[in-house]
């Protein structure tokens, strides 16, 4: 039940990383590793320079469902309502491969 509320926030009403739509205890480790102390934090933040930089310091292939995540965490807090990652897995593929072959 507190996941479908945890749906319902806008970005206003947030004020704890753990209350953003689709942040579990994982990910707020994630994001402390990052340096991504609040939700505001994600605001100004691109998602793949989010994947990259969590690649990069813990020296390991992240799960690709990480940026969807990601992505939902820094729409929802640019005001885009709040959906499950997997909303976000058919842009991902897609920003994959623009960047992959720039």
């Amino acid at each position: 039940m507190k996941k479908q509320n945890k749906m319902l926030n806008t970005s206003t009403s947030v004020k704890k990383l753990s209350d953003l739509p689709n942040i579990g205890p994982a990910m707020l480790k994630d994001f402390k590793m990052l340096g991504i102390n609040k939700p505001l934090d994600l605001k100004s933040a691109d998602p793949l320079e989010l994947y990259n930089r969590l690649s990069q310091k813990t020296r390991a292939y992240q799960d690709p469902c990480v940026l969807d995540v990601f992505i939902a965490a820094v729409r929802f807090m640019n005001g885009d309502p709040a959906k499950p990652w997997w909303a976000y897995t058919e842009e991902r593929k897609k920003l994959f491969l623009n960047k992959k072959n720039k």
